[in-house]
């Protein structure tokens, strides 16, 4: 899809056919820095041209080997597939664009599985948060060819795939923000999750002190900005220097610490003190130590356990007395439990990236057949920001 604007006496409304290859349809947005209504234009191929492009086969990614530990090299397969896709009723044949690789997927690969269910043996690796084209449609289908949508389920690590129009979400790009950021601080499982996690279940106030772990992560940078946003004293946890800096640097916040560094526990004890609001993203001994600096009537949001998705026996919580001392409270959520809320969300979000004061960073990807070894840098400590993996269609405007 392509977005032309035009000047302001272009009608609203209007289709356009002269073109032989494209649908043209006109319509408003709102232009924030003219403060009106402007015009633009949507192109959309043609839905027997876009037929006539499609492949003669297609590449997907299966899951073949539970890992015990760490993904391996054996823990997926490509394989090339003779073109066999086509829409039925009420379905919709979508090329896949940008694909959202997050910690919570790896929990997909044990037989135990988690609130996501169990990747099977030869089934396509699932994807949290997908980006995709509509390049056909089935019969009795509202959608349209060239429709840009998302998608939770159904799809997954492909270039193509068949779904029910129920299971894909036409994305209207918001004034102020682009596609991507549907994967990032407007995603799923980026600033929406840490939208809940900070103002529902952390309840985080101006003046509180917060601490942030995994903090140069997807969730864990947009949890630390929405701190800063209501007044927050933000300290963030990360693995490497150069995370610090940027989350110093970049982001704004107030100190940053290297968990790897041999003086951690004084350096927190040093910069925190003890806080209000624990953001979790890891778990283990970590969240652990965190227990031990609570003040009263403190709030722990468990959003994550990364640090222990490749253990076969992770290590439980042994502080857990001082929640009991302190008054305070640890509670655990999922983003699935604040569906019907995602518009404040996204309200709320969208509003600040276009005031720039939410600051996006994308980890890109390029190449499908890169997914499996890319989504090992998310244990590794290898990606700063949101991590993505750009399977075809435009570059992103970052």
């Amino acid at each position: 899809m392509v977005i032309i604007h035009l000047a302001p006496e272009v009608a609203n409304g209007q289709r356009i056919t002269r073109s032989a290859a494209y649908e043209i349809d006109i319509n408003n947005y709102w232009d924030r820095q003219m403060g009106r209504l402007a015009p633009a234009l949507t192109l959309r191929p043609r839905p027997h041209l876009a037929r006539a492009m499609l492949p003669k086969d297609y590449t997907r990614v299966v899951f073949a080997q539970r890992p015990v530990t760490h993904i391996t090299s054996t823990t997926f397969r490509k394989e090339t597939i003779a073109w066999d896709l086509k829409p039925g009723p009420s379905e919709v044949l979508v090329r896949v664009d940008w694909i959202s690789l997050d910690p919570v997927m790896r929990t997909w690969l044990t037989d135990a599985g988690s609130y996501g269910g169990t990747v099977q043996i030869g089934e396509v690796m699932r994807s949290i948060g997908l980006l995709g084209t509509i390049v056909e449609i089935g019969e009795g289908s509202r959608l349209r060819p060239g429709d840009v949508v998302s998608s939770h389920r159904g799809l997954g690590w492909t270039e193509y795939g068949v779904v029910k129009e129920e299971d894909v979400q036409v994305i209207h790009v918001l004034p102020g923000t682009q596609l991507l950021d549907f994967l990032g601080p407007l995603g799923k499982a980026g600033g929406v999750t840490a939208y809940f996690g900070m103002l529902d279940v952390g309840k985080i106030k101006s003046g509180e002190t917060l601490v942030v772990s995994a903090a140069a992560g997807s969730v864990g940078a947009l949890a630390c900005q929405i701190g800063k946003i209501h007044g927050a004293k933000v300290i963030g946890i990360a693995g490497t220097d150069e995370k610090c800096r940027w989350l110093r640097e970049e982001l704004k916040i107030d100190a940053a610490i290297n968990y790897k560094s041999p003086t951690f526990r004084d350096e927190f004890i040093d910069t925190v003190g003890c806080f209000d609001v624990f953001f979790d993203n890891v778990g283990g001994e970590i969240l652990d130590f965190a227990l031990t600096r609570l003040k009263p009537k403190a709030r722990i949001v468990l959003c994550g356990a990364i640090s222990t998705y490749n253990t076969p026996e992770p290590r439980g919580i042994s502080s857990y007395f001082n929640l009991v001392v302190q008054g305070a409270k640890i509670e655990g959520f999922t983003v699935r439990h604040y569906t019907e809320r995602f518009p404040d969300a996204l309200r709320d979000l969208s509003k600040w990236i276009s005031e720039g004061r939410i600051i996006r960073n994308f980890h890109i990807v390029e190449g499908l057949e890169k997914a499996p070894e890319a989504f090992n840098m998310l244990f590794t400590g290898g990606n700063t920001g949101k991590l993505v993996v750009r399977v075809s269609g435009q570059y992103a405007q970052l």
